[in-house]
């Protein structure tokens, strides 16, 4: 059950796991006019797993299949969404094309690793679509010869809820998945978003992209920066993930942008910035506030503190700054030797940016279009 405590929750399948099956029964139904009631499909790691299907429609040119996805007890968006495929016989030796149905989106913009123009099918379920139905061609007397739309019902609404829109995936959801498994609460996902979301913007030619730990930091620095979407990643807790993986793929500046607590924790050197993960160190928070000024009887109740709020309540604006310092020369010291500049935002509740810390001029010396 969906919920339970984290050591008893249930994998799940990818997008792309799904498909594959829809489409092996969709390809198995179309040779054979015999409609399957179960499939199963072999994974990237070997796996075998075997998957109902909410139904197979059998006409003489094309058939469709179709399987729901189950996400285990990971909080994912497609969980419970119908993965539909359907499959028609291709000129002979034109092997396996790809066409996205509804809810499935289309790849407008540079830098992912499907091409600009192509359906949001990414390479990994791909091949386990095609090697599926090679064997089905295989075992059934065909030519591995077919077309295969995938559509997800829904999947317009669902793509909001996704990094698609930035991406520039229009009209729907991707087709995901480099192992076919989805492990509950897994950060890999995510990271995977960021990666993408760097790529697109190296690809869009960007000199500048903000890493924002919410929604609340990002507005605020998409409104002073005057940055596109596309520019603009949504790290969440993952600052380490974003930096790890612009020190093999550089962009020229890079901003932090997050609330005192989160940017607090990085300046003390933590880069997973998740409550479970990490905490602010209150007793060195006090040092700091009274490096700054701050006088000792208000340092002591900052030591005491309960949060990083209630301390940059007591201490002001001051010792918001010295945490910008601090967590800049955190993010460069990790990207030390790699052609970037940093520069740190905090932005309080209410949206409001209360420090930044930053070698580069705005809005001189850079665009930011």
């Amino acid at each position: 059950m969906r919920g339970k405590d984290k050591t008893t929750l249930r994998t799940g399948f990818t997008t792309g796991a799904c498909a594959t099956a829809a489409a092996t029964a969709a390809c198995r139904a179309l040779l054979t006019g015999k409609p399957p009631e179960q499939v199963t499909i072999l994974l990237p790691n070997g796996r075998t797993p075997v998957f109902e299907l909410q139904y197979v429609k059998v006409r003489e040119r094309e058939c469709e299949a179709a399987v729901r996805k189950d996400a285990g007890d990971d909080p994912d968006v497609t969980h419970g969404a119908l993965i539909v495929a359907g499959v028609k016989p291709a000129p002979v030796g034109s092997g396996i094309a790809f066409k996205a149905g509804i809810g499935v989106g289309m790849v407008t913009r540079p830098g992912l690793p499907v091409e600009v123009g192509e359906p949001a099918i990414n390479p990994v379920p791909r091949r386990m679509i095609r090697a599926a139905l090679a064997r089905e061609a295989e075992i059934h007397g065909g030519a591995a010869d077919f077309e295969v739309m995938l559509s997800v019902p829904g999947g317009t609404e669902l793509a909001r809820n996704t990094w698609n829109p930035r991406l520039g995936i229009v009209g729907g959801i991707s087709i995901l998945g480099t192992t076919g498994i989805v492990r509950p609460y897994s950060c890999s996902a995510w990271i995977a978003s960021i990666h993408r979301g760097v790529d697109v913007a190296r690809a869009g030619g960007a000199d500048h992209v903000v890493g924002s730990t919410g929604a609340q930091s990002e507005i605020a620095a998409q409104q002073f920066y005057g940055l596109p979407d596309w520019r603009m990643l949504d790290m969440g807790d993952f600052v380490g993930g974003l930096l790890k993986y612009l020190r093999r793929h550089p962009i020229p500046l890079v901003t932090i942008a997050g609330g005192f607590a989160k940017i607090t924790k990085l300046a003390q050197g933590a880069v997973d910035l998740h409550s479970s993960r990490s905490q602010v160190r209150f007793d060195a928070l006090a040092r700091l506030a009274a490096e700054t000024g701050t006088p000792d009887g208000i340092a002591a109740d900052i030591a005491a503190a309960n949060t990083a709020m209630q301390a940059l309540e007591m201490a002001g604006h001051g010792l918001a700054h010295a945490i910008a310092v601090q967590a800049t020369a955190r993010t460069a010291a990790f990207l030390e030797g790699v052609p970037i500049e940093t520069e740190i935002m905090i932005i309080d509740r209410s949206g409001k940016m209360v420090a930044r810390n930053s070698s580069v001029p705005f809005p001189q010396g850079r665009a930011r279009t």
